[in-house]
């Protein structure tokens, strides 16, 4: 299991804080650095400043919402930071949430499934460099991208239905995860994206899966943190349904907390159930804790 890192200051920090963390993130021995694309910066175009600044780990959107970028112009932007970043690119890509697509965008939500599958199938062969020809509900697409020196791009999408591991499975290389514990990872994002997969006669698909950690011995302490800093992640229906399922009443309850030895094993249990990537989500109460949790982590190494 790889064991890559969740970045948080490209939406709370500048583009030069951006740079530092993913610096000291490689540094530390990271195999991959991941950019949220929330209210922020851009997090492709501050990728593409990493890709020049940082030269050895895979970077990675977590992830990019689909509805207002066009799967044509995504397609031509990630080419670009790909060529910044010499390779490392990949593009994790999701839905977002009804609230924000139709309550923030005025953007009809009404067919997520329909949606994802018609950008998949222009996205997917423009992210090979290959032409597409297309013609769905949602987009319509005929052409191809060309730049000197372009290499493909991963693609990963952040999928918890049924339908959307399906999706990913046959059209992307995988799937990023975010509020969902291990039980739910174990017996049903990990096969039912292995199902699709072999089904699809496709490769197996990466399981990206993110969730907070902190090294601790004020366990209650960390729990009521998480479930503030948190807190909105369990009021989304997506999101919610995986708690729920997980019999979790918050993300608090998912967090990987406790000493060094128990976050340490903790993490590396869900290599045995299929994650192929772990992102760590780092959230220390003080300057003690955010060493401890950096320190254990990097055991994982």
């Amino acid at each position: 299991m790889r064991i890559g890192y969740f970045g948080g200051t490209v939406n709370d920090g500048t583009i030069d804080d951006v740079v530092a963390e993913a610096t000291q993130v490689e540094a530390d021995g990271f195999a991959s650095y991941w950019a949220p694309n929330i209210f922020g910066h851009d997090a492709l175009t501050a990728l593409a400043i990493v890709g020049r600044e940082v030269p050895r780990i895979e970077l990675g959107t977590s992830v990019v919402p689909t509805y207002p970028r066009h799967p044509m112009a995504i397609a031509q932007q990630c080419h670009t930071v790909n060529a910044a970043a010499g390779g490392r690119l990949t593009l994790g890509i999701g839905l977002s949430h009804k609230i924000v697509i139709e309550d923030m965008m005025g953007m009809s939500y009404a067919k997520p499934i329909r949606h994802i599958r018609d950008y998949m199938n222009i996205l997917g062969p423009l992210s090979r460099n290959e032409p597409v020809s297309y013609a769905g509900e949602e987009y319509t697409t005929h052409g191809a991208i060309q730049a000197p020196g372009m290499q493909p791009f991963g693609t990963v999408i952040a999928a918890l239905g049924p339908q959307m591991l399906k999706a990913a499975a046959e059209l992307a290389d995988g799937t990023l995860t975010w509020c969902t514990g291990p039980m739910t990872l174990a017996d049903h994002i990990v096969p039912s994206l292995n199902t699709a997969a072999e089904a699809a006669d496709r490769p197996t698909p990466r399981v990206i899966a993110a969730l907070p950690v902190c090294v601790t011995d004020d366990f209650e302490g960390a729990k009521g943190r998480a479930a503030k800093v948190f807190e909105i992640y369990g009021s989304l229906p997506s999101y919610r349904a995986m708690l729920d399922r997980e019999g979790a009443a918050g993300p608090e309850d998912i967090a990987i907390t406790g000493t060094a030895d128990e976050v340490v094993e903790r993490i590396g249990q869900l290599g045995e159930i299929g994650v192929t990537d772990f992102a760590a989500v780092e959230f220390p109460g003080n300057e003690s804790e955010a060493d401890a949790t950096r320190q254990a982590i990097k055991q994982l190494l």
